[in-house]
């Protein structure tokens, strides 16, 4: 039985399988807040859930068919993790409840409403956390849905008052095509989650959809350094005039020039609107990246109608989404970062911005391939990004939701470095193990990174507290 797109949520029971993930306990909270009866699932124990039992949400330890019958929901909610063919997923059919994915129960909330909608192979999460922030700190109390928690609010949802929404929208299955934003933000257009696109060109026709799909006299912020987007609005009739183009330089709508990097963190760089000079921008976040992102954000937020100002003052003190570049924790001279990027570019990008931030260091990083599918189609784009750190650990594929793939495994990255940077590089067989080989060869000086989309991101404070130990060790014998 279909979700019916006039339901009131409100009056409803609603269940969520896979209730754990960033998106789903996003959606839960948001549920919640609304005064729906809210219920859930999942396998795996997340620090997400924290905030649900909190709230009161009942959360059941498993996927189960007898949730149907202990819970008795009006509608089955499932994350892309879980196959349709659940057990749990086809009673709710059988019993003639509504069951709808993630992605189209979260569109009838934002669809409702005054949508800013941001899509993008990468980046989308801190777009959208700073676009977030100018808003909340403008007073405009918007709604928010996002993918990673926004550490400068503590929550990764929360239902604002305004007719405002913004909200990170997830390509990965084409279910970005359910909402229709009033402003709708692309960041960057790239072949990703290549076991859903067979094709590029079904990726461009996934984000042509999303961009047709946004409502009557909505604009576009896009970021037209991107050959990807730049390729998708010439091949297309969009009108000129819903696009709002972003990029370096004075020659887009919002540009940016004299950009300077910090040593130990942050950028700063002159903001320019009309190829005029608007004001100069400083942020906490490092990276060109970042600076590409705060100028969708602000982009974003003008057709909101937030001043300049208020935008200026918000990215100044916005310190980015969890898991972005985050610092764990430093022992001695030792420090240690975290970061989610799980694609070549985003792992090009992160080691590109640590250089920029401390020269000096050398870069120990711990990749954790996630995926087999992406693994298979970009091992050697990998182990390329990889060679920009000084020596890299590679640690074993996290299928996520995917079966192995015969012959897939970390060592097809190894295998394809070159004989120099192979040299550096270590394929540890578990966590343990990892952990004892990187606190062997870590020295002051050094800047340990562990990056993946998997549960490398527990990793960090586990060599943090080893490091500790070890040095506290070291302070006794002395």
């Amino acid at each position: 039985m279909a979700l019916d797109s006039s339901v009131d949520l409100k009056l409803k029971n609603i269940h969520l399988m896979g209730i754990g993930g960033a998106g789903m306990s996003g959606l839960a909270i948001l549920l919640d807040q609304m005064g729906t009866k809210v219920s859930g699932c999942d396998i795996i124990q997340t620090t997400y859930m924290q905030e649900l039992i909190n709230r009161n949400i009942p959360i059941s330890m498993d996927h189960n068919a007898e949730h149907i019958d202990e819970y008795k929901p009006n509608i089955l909610v499932y994350s892309s993790a879980i196959p349709t063919d659940h057990p749990e997923i086809l009673k709710a059919w059988q019993q003639g409840i509504s069951v709808a994915g993630r992605a189209e129960v979260l569109s009838l909330i934002f669809n409702a409403r005054l949508g800013v909608g941001v899509a993008g192979t990468h980046g989308k999460t801190t777009t959208s956390s700073m676009i977030a922030m100018i808003a909340e700190e403008a007073g405009v109390d918007p709604t928010i849905a996002i993918g990673g928690e926004l550490a400068d609010i503590g929550t990764n949802a929360k239902l604002g008052t305004s007719k405002y929404m913004v909200a990170e929208l997830d390509e990965s299955d084409r279910s970005f095509i359910y909402f229709h934003p009033e402003i709708a933000v692309v960041t960057n257009i790239d072949w990703d989650h290549r076991d859903y696109y067979i094709t590029f060109k079904s990726v461009e026709d996934a984000f042509y959809e999303f961009l047709s799909n946004r409502k009557k006299d909505g604009k576009m912020v896009l970021c037209m350094e991107d050959s990807g987007v730049a390729n998708l609005i010439s091949d297309n009739d969009f009108d000129k005039d819903s696009i709002v183009s972003y990029g370096w330089g004075t020659g887009w709508d919002w540009g940016a020039t004299e950009v300077e990097h910090s040593i130990g963190g942050g950028v700063s760089y002159t903001l320019n609107y009309k190829g005029e000079k608007l004001d100069r921008l400083t942020l906490a976040v490092s990276g060109e990246h970042n600076v590409l992102n705060s100028l969708a954000a602000c982009a974003a937020s003008h057709e909101m109608g937030i001043n300049i100002k208020e935008a200026k003052s918000a990215l100044a003190k916005f310190s980015g989404a969890k898991r972005r570049l985050q610092k764990t924790g430093k022992v001695r001279d030792i420090l240690i970062y975290d970061d989610y990027g799980h694609h070549p570019n985003e792992i090009r990008a992160t080691l590109h911005t640590i250089r920029e931030i401390f020269p000096t260091r050398r870069v120990v990083a711990i990749f954790q391939p996630h995926r087999f599918s992406r693994t298979a189609a970009l091992y050697k784009e990998f182990a390329e990004a990889l060679s920009l750190a000084d020596r890299a650990f590679i640690l074993p594929v996290y299928g996520s939701d995917e079966q192995p793939i015969k012959g897939v495994t970390s060592k097809l990255i190894f295998d394809a470095a070159s004989d120099d940077n192979r040299a550096h590089y270590e394929l540890p067989g578990d966590f343990n193990g990892l952990v004892k080989s990187v606190c062997n060869v870590a020295c002051d000086g050094d800047l340990i990174l562990t990056i993946g989309a998997g549960s490398v991101g527990t990793l960090g404070n586990r060599i943090y507290l080893t490091l500790l130990n070890e040095s506290r060790k070291d302070e006794l014998a002395d």
